[in-house]
């Protein structure tokens, strides 16, 4: 972690969008970039199934901590590490969001798993976010340095996911992947899909399921706080 911050930022592997397209399909493709089987799973079904309903696909893999964006044909428009919650989980406490930061145990730092609809705003320090869960005041930023202990920068350039956990539980970003891959796809409607790390898929998203078995869909409410 000795390398400057910003050197490192720059050597983030990902793919800028040129453009969007309109259409829908129902076999993603990654061009070539390695994914793991849930998450080409989760982008065939949301796609085959209608679930995406023509929007764009962004696929969060918490146990690579990495991050995808589709478009609505299933075409990958860029990918990106990501830094996660520091804790292991795929819920979130109840009434979290409404707790002062200094409040919430490290154990309770959780990314939520499940299909959310992202809504772009700002938080209450007025930075402009994508809303994944309000309530539970978890969205997708840039990434901060504001702590120099905490090495977000040199976390999210590093080769490995091992070192990835330190969020109270929002999805940071490169700024660059931020601005010109996830807004876009945002602004002009998207799904996200965050994928349980402890849970099995199936209970998160139960239309993978074989038709008759029992289950709801999850969807998170963005409409809140500092992330």
């Amino acid at each position: 972690m000795s390398a400057p911050a910003w050197v490192l930022l720059s050597m983030l592997a990902f793919s800028i969008p040129v453009a969007f397209a309109a259409e829908t399909a129902s076999e993603p493709d990654f061009a070539g970039v390695a994914v793991s089987a849930e998450v080409r799973q989760l982008a065939r079904w949301a796609l085959a199934s209608g679930d995406a309903a023509g929007r764009h696909l962004v696929l969060v893999d918490k146990r690579r901590a990495h991050a995808y964006v589709l478009d609505a044909r299933g075409r990958l428009l860029g990918h990106s590490p990501a830094l996660l919650g520091l804790a292991r989980g795929d819920d979130t406490v109840a009434g979290i969001g409404e707790r002062p930061l200094s409040q919430v145990r490290p154990r309770e730092r959780t990314t939520p798993a499940g299909r959310f609809l992202p809504e772009p705003g700002r938080n209450m320090e007025g930075e402009d976010v994508v809303w994944v869960d309000y309530d539970a005041a978890v969205s997708m930023h840039r990434v901060r340095a504001r702590v120099k202990a905490e090495h977000r920068l040199q976390r999210l350039a590093s080769p490995t996911a091992t070192d990835n956990r330190i969020s109270f539980g929002c999805i940071n970003l490169p700024p660059t992947f931020y601005e010109q891959v996830l807004l876009p796809a945002v602004q002009a409607s998207a799904v996200v899909y965050v994928l349980p790390e402890v849970r099995p898929l199936a209970d998160v998203f139960p239309g993978l399921r074989p038709t008759g078995a029992a289950g709801g869909r999850r969807r998170g409410a963005p409409i809140g706080p500092l992330g």
